[in-house]
């Protein structure tokens, strides 16, 4: 008997979750890849669907392709992170869509057609691709997907080119601090660790040096797993789901010092306004301001 699937971290009270449902979520470390699911083989799926509107398209276009016709389609979002917009858009899929507000979200309800409508198109412009001019590959919905954001373009004006040893890269994303990295012969490795299982494929697809490996893993939660590193390099993410948490990027520079080796530094990109002094002098013996400019600062710190 076929699974229902599940995307993304429901809500509690807006919706029963289906008992037996497959996480599919490239945010769920371990969890199978979407795109690899067998067409027209699961029961059902209940989506929270992602706030970018070619994301969006794309992934509710995967797990509409995973679906057997007919299986049950429960697709919610937050008004404001794409909600009021959810019907039209399975309906643009070939889906008859019932549309109910609850608590600030809408749920859209309706069944899985026999032809999905426009799924190539969906498919085609959220899907991954090489950003030739800028050198890397990345797709929607991650992070800075079709620009160098301006923390990142921060370290990299002052990031060493020497560096050596072993090198981590905390939230590595798509890989640009670490192609930075590894730009010096004296770099062993360099491991990129991040929560979304996409950003790890563009990294890959950006990086073909055989020093470079990638860990699915939210670091923040469960630290690196090693504490031998030389060098950790990070633009930490300071929200969750949508909304600031200045705890996600202090966790991240608690399980940094926590990864590096006694005198390894940490090169840490932060957005001006972000609270992470403290926990620099708390977990470091010496830590200094490198520059700060077009709102970020740029931290070294050594254990």
């Amino acid at each position: 008997m076929s699974r229902p699937l599940i995307y993304g971290e429901v809500p509690p009270g807006l919706v029963e979750i289906p008992a037996g449902s497959l996480q599919i979520s490239p945010l769920v470390p371990g969890s199978p890849i979407l795109d690899g699911l067998a067409p027209e083989t699961y029961a059902g799926l209940l989506m929270r669907a992602p706030a970018n509107t070619l994301e969006r398209r794309h992934e509710i276009g995967l797990a509409l392709r995973a679906l057997k016709p007919g299986a049950p389609v429960i697709v919610l979002a937050a008004k404001d992170k794409g909600g009021t917009r959810l019907a039209k858009e399975l309906t643009g899929f070939g889906l008859c869509v019932s549309d109910t507000p609850k608590r600030h979200h809408r749920i859209c309800e309706g069944t899985r057609p026999d032809h999905v409508v426009g799924l190539d198109e969906a498919l085609a412009e959220g899907g991954m691709r090489h950003h030739a001019g800028l050198g890397f590959f990345s797709q929607p919905g991650l992070f800075s997907w079709d620009r160098v954001d301006a923390g990142t373009s921060a370290l990299l004006s002052v990031l060493p080119t020497d560096l050596a040893g072993k090198v981590g890269d905390f939230g590595c994303g798509y890989g640009l601090l670490s192609k930075a990295v590894l730009k010096s012969p004296n770099v062993k490795s360099v491991t990129g660790y991040d929560i979304d299982r996409r950003a790890l494929a563009a990294a890959h697809l950006t990086i073909t040096d055989p020093r470079f490996a990638t860990v699915w893993t939210d670091v923040a939660a469960h630290g690196a797993g090693q504490s031998d590193f030389d060098v950790i390099v990070m633009n930490p993410p300071f929200h969750r789901a949508g909304v600031e948490d200045q705890g996600l990027g202090i966790a991240m520079i608690e399980a940094a010092a926590n990864a590096l080796m006694r005198g390894g530094c940490l090169w840490l990109t932060a957005n001006r306004h972000l609270p992470y002094e403290a926990v620099l002098q708390k977990r470091f013996s010496t830590g200094q301001l490198i520059v700060e400019s077009d709102g970020f600062k740029v931290y070294r710190a050594q254990k």
